[in-house]
C-alpha cells in the first residue's frame, strides 16, 4: 500500500528534533525523501540515523541566507524539484515583559522566526512543482496575550500573514499554503527559557491548566497535523491556519 507522500519529496527546515524531526519521520514512513535542516550537525546526523533511510541531512540557519541557497543547492542537484516545505525552525520566545525586552532578543527571535520562513519559502519558488504544498509552523500565540512572549507572537503572527498571501500569489500554480499553531508541545524549544527546574514545572503546571484536553501535546501528535496539510487529504485546503492546541484557543 502505498503511503500518502510516495515519491516526494519534502524539505523540513528545523528538522533535528521535537516537531520537525517527528514530522520527517512521519514524512519518510508515508514514502516521502526528507531533506532537514539544522544549525548543529551533530544533532542533525543524529536525526538522520534514527530516521534511517530517505533522509538527507544539510547543516545550515535559517536567518543565513547563504546557508539556504546551499540546502537548495543540494535539493536541486540531487532531485530537481520540491513537492512539500515544511518551514519549521524557530527560536523560543520568552523575555522580559514589554520595555525590558532588549533588541538582541527581538532580532534573535525575528530572524528565525520570520525571516528565515520568509527567505526559507522566497529561495524555493523555482524548485516547486506545480501542485506542491507548503506547511508553515506559526503558534496559538499569536492568538493570546502571553506576557513576556510579545516578539514572539509577532513573529508567529506574522508567519500566518505569509499563509495568506503567499496562498493568494501561488494559487495559479495549484500550490498550497497553510500554517499550523500548535500550543504547548513537549519539544525542547519548551525547556530551553532559561526556568529553573521549579519555575519550569509551575509554568506547566499554569499551562496545562489552560488547556481543555489536560495535558501536553506530543510531537507526534502535530507531525500528524502536518502530513494532513501537505498530502492531496487537503486538497482543497489553502491558506487556513490549523490550530493543534488541545483547545486551549477554541474553548
Amino acid at each position: 500500500m502505498s503511503g500518502k507522500l510516495e515519491g516526494k519529496v519534502a524539505v523540513i527546515t528545523g528538522g533535528s528534533s521535537g516537531i520537525g524531526l517527528a514530522t520527517a519521520t512521519e514524512f519518510v514512513a508515508q514514502g516521502a525523501h526528507v531533506y532537514i535542516t539544522g544549525r548543529r550537525q551533530t544533532e542533525l546526523d543524529k536525526a538522520a540515523t534514527e530516521i534511517g533511510h530517505n533522509v538527507t541531512p544539510v547543516q545550515g540557519d535559517v536567518a543565513e541566507l547563504d546557508d539556504l541557497d546551499r540546502l537548495y543547492e543540494v535539493v536541486r542537484r540531487e532531485k530537481g524539484s520540491v513537492d512539500v516545505i515544511f518551514a519549521n525552525a524557530a527560536v523560543g520566545g520568552l523575555a522580559p515583559e514589554g520595555a525590558s525586552a532588549t533588541p538582541e532578543h527581538y532580532d534573535k527571535v525575528f530572524n528565525a522566526n520570520t525571516r528565515g520562513v520568509f527567505f526559507t519559502v522566497q529561495k524555493a519558488v523555482d524548485l516547486l512543482s506545480d501542485g506542491a504544498s507548503i506547511v508553515l509552523t506559526a503558534s496559538n500565540a499569536h492568538y493570546l496575550g502571553i506576557p513576556g512572549f510579545g516578539p514572539y507572537s509577532a513573529s508567529k503572527a506574522a508567519v500566518r500573514s505569509f499563509a495568506r498571501t503567499w496562498a493568494a500569489e501561488f494559487k495559479d500554480r495549484g500550490i498550497r499554503v497553510n500554517t499550523l499553531s500548535p500550543g504547548l508541545i513537549d519539544t525542547p524549544i519548551l525547556h530551553t527559557s532559561g526556568r529553573t527546574p521549579e519555575e519550569e514545572r509551575a509554568f506547566e503546571q499554569q499551562m496545562i491548566g489552560m488547556v481543555p484536553l489536560g495535558r501536553i501535546g506530543r510531537p507526534e501528535e502535530i507531525a500528524k497535523a502536518v502530513l494532513f496539510l501537505a498530502s492531496s487529504d487537503s486538497s482543497f485546503i489553502t491558506g487556513i491556519d490549523l490550530v493543534a492546541d488541545g483547545g486551549m484557543t477554541q474553548l
